[in-house]
Formats: structure tokens, sequence, C-alpha cells
């Protein structure tokens, strides 16, 4: 009888998992066939074909990065360069006319002076050139300087990340329109770091 009634309890439970189960949608594939519709050829039958797409798609992925690049959007940036605390060095510098930025047209100026006949134009020249670029150097160093105990107010300094000198030295002298990241904010606006 107890046998009889165990066997009777497990009935019930079967024909619920057989209900539950999914419904079969057709015959199972044989392997051959199965293997045909997952394969892929290592070689394109039209190469050229295969050659030109992939130069398209790279071209349009590397566009896509370079305007990234030049919104400052983090995913195109070097590690680096991202974050909050960079992009507040870049617009602090960007909303400043540095020294630095002019320091490439000068240098022009003093080739053309080396061509003058007199020597002395080009050894002044020289002279003021070298003089400029320490000038252009400290600034950015203390841009650097400034810029860090802004971020280390607001973040703390165990948050406050690395390379602000030589990246605001880097940044204060190159031509603002060849900047990359561009410059997303215009001169004298105030900016300010909130740490996000």
């Amino acid at each position: 009888m107890a046998k009889n009634s165990a066997s009777e309890q497990n009935v019930p439970e079967s024909s619920d998992e057989a209900a539950q189960a999914p419904a079969k949608k057709g015959p199972t594939p044989r392997r051959r066939d199965a293997e045909a519709a997952n394969f892929r050829p290592l070689v394109p039958e039209d190469r050229k074909e295969a050659k030109r797409q992939s130069r398209a798609k790279m071209q349009v992925e590397q566009q896509k990065a370079r305007e990234g690049m030049a919104r400052g959007d983090d995913r195109y940036l070097r590690p680096n360069e991202r974050g909050p605390q960079k992009r507040y060095l870049r617009d602090f510098i960007d909303a400043r006319i540095t020294l630095g930025e002019w320091l490439l047209p000068l240098m022009f100026l003093v080739i053309f002076a080396t061509f003058i006949p007199q020597t002395n134009a080009a050894v002044w020249a020289m002279m003021f050139i070298w003089v400029y670029l320490a000038l252009c150097v400290a600034e950015g160093l203390l841009y650097g300087v400034m810029i860090r105990r802004k971020v280390r107010e607001v973040v703390g300094d165990d948050k406050t990340e690395k390379g602000f000198l030589f990246q605001a030295m880097g940044r204060s002298m190159q031509i603002r329109m060849l900047r990359m990241p561009k410059p997303q904010v215009k001169r004298f606006d105030k900016v300010e770091f909130t740490g996000r």
C-alpha cells in the first residue's frame, strides 16, 4: 500500500514538469545543417570589397574618435586627460590669454631675424626668445600649482590626481586654435571647480 501511494504521488509531479517544459518548435536540425548555418569563411570571397569596407569602417571610427576628442569626450581621451579635474585644468587655461600662445609665432620672427646681415640682431633675438621661453614655462608651472591647489581644496589631498604641472604648462604653450581637445569655454569666462 505504501508503495502504491508513493507511485501515485510521483505521477502528478512528472505530469506537471511535462506541462511546464517549452514546446518543441520543430525537428532538431542535423549537425551538418547547424554547422553550415554558423559557418563564416575566414577569407571573404571578394577580398577587394572586404578591404574597401574595412577601410571605410575604420575611417568612420577614426572620424568619430577625432570629433569625440575635439569635444573633450572622456571615452576618446587618454587616461591621464579624463575626468572633471583635467577638464577643469583645460577650462582654466583656455579662459586666459597666456604668454605661451605667442611663443611659436615669435620663434618664426627670431628665425627671420637671424637672416638679417647684422649679427647683433640675431644675438638679441636669440636672447629674447630664451628669456621669453623661460617666462612661458614659469607661467605654465604657476597655473599648474594654482589649479592643483583649487582641486585639492574641493576633493581633498588623497583624491587629487597627478600631472597638473606638466599638463598646464603644455596646454598654456599651445596656440589656442590648435589645442586638443578644443577649448570649451570662451576667453575671460569664470571657471569654477565643483568636483564634478
